[in-house]
């Protein structure tokens, strides 16, 4: 079988006509999945459900929304909204977020994540089991159910760096979701869900395996190395300490010391040559040749359904190569 291949677009990218018509023509060209992530912008349910306006056979989900944004019945009423709304295409993609967002945007303490994930996840399958919600807090109260057609089938992906979380997702979800993350560790996560999957009862029957992997396509080299630098050294600078931290447990530390340096006092989008490696570990990209390859390294290291995330404001011609550059691994379209 194909492996299939998604889209999605950084939340920088506010342009709401370039959002939903990044669903549509991901549809028509044949793109497997489209899935939004929730940050400080949009609410990503009302775009999705127009996004399932739009489109016919692309699958549609949340990637991710924090477990502290919402409610667990809120999140699961809005799943089985989607679900309806798209025909059965909607996938629920969960994630902790982080401190900043938890506490700046949405008031919440952010707390140890692992409890609160595993009690989201129990919950809303619950309520799309067409149950009663088991409560955890308000345990005296009467626990209500969803009015609503159940949709037991509807999929639940955790995103996860670390080791713990990558467990739960192995033990509670159907696909595992990590974001920057190396393409040559996915072996290490998928050795850490089947300790989850055992841990569940269910060692024959593993998460899929879907990263999110930034994607630059450019007429030459040099262009698209430069987008994948900016890539790297946004989400290792400016973005806390979660995901420098993950690639530092994973061995990649002096790199992401080298990003650090070159980009202080001031942000400058530049990796310098010696931490090469993380462009090559974490970013799709180059000339649409070389952009294919980079991606064919993901599929031969385990992921079953890669998400490409794009740049915010591309012009039209930079999202129609991109898109056109990936065409020739896609199975349907147009």
């Amino acid at each position: 079988m194909r492996p299939r291949i998604g889209l999605s677009v950084m939340p920088l990218e506010t342009r709401h006509e370039a959002i939903i018509g990044l669903a549509a023509e991901g549809d028509r060209l044949g793109y497997d999945g489209f899935f939004l992530p929730e940050t400080w912008a949009y609410d990503i349910t009302v775009l999705l459900a127009e996004a399932a306006a739009r489109t016919r056979r692309i699958t549609l989900g949340t990637g991710i929304v924090g477990i502290w944004n919402r409610s667990a019945a809120t999140m699961a009423m809005a799943a089985a909204t989607l679900h309806a709304a798209s025909g059965g295409r909607f996938a629920l993609g969960l994630g902790a977020s982080t401190p900043q967002l938890a506490e700046g945007l949405h008031d919440t303490p952010f707390e140890p994540p692992l409890p609160r994930m595993r009690r989201t996840v129990t919950q809303i399958r619950a309520l799309l089991r067409g149950e009663r919600i088991p409560l955890a807090v308000t345990t005296t109260a009467r626990a209500l159910k969803l009015n609503v057609p159940p949709a037991p089938e509807l999929p639940i992906h955790i995103a996860a760096l670390g080791d713990a979380m990558t467990r739960l997702a192995g033990e509670l979800a159907d696909a595992w979701a990590p974001f920057l993350y190396p393409w040559s560790q996915l072996r290490v996560g998928v050795e850490r869900l089947r300790e989850g999957a055992t841990r569940g009862g269910h060692p024959d029957r593993l998460p899929e395996v879907h990263p999110t992997v930034p994607a630059v396509v450019a007429d030459t080299d040099a262009r698209a190395r430069d987008g994948a630098a900016w890539f790297v050294a946004f989400y290792v600078t400016t973005m806390g300490t979660i995901y420098r931290d993950s690639l530092t447990r994973q061995g990649y530390g002096k790199a992401v010391e080298a990003v650090l340096a070159a980009n202080a006092p001031k942000f400058t989008g530049v990796v310098p040559a010696d931490a090469e490696e993380l462009l090559e570990q974490l970013i799709v990209y180059g000339t649409p040749p070389e952009a294919r390859r980079r991606l064919g390294r993901w599929h031969e290291a385990g992921a079953d359904f890669p998400v490409l995330l794009l740049r915010p404001n591309l012009t039209p011609e930079e999202r129609a190569l991109t898109l056109e550059a990936f065409r020739p691994m896609l199975r349907h379209g147009a």
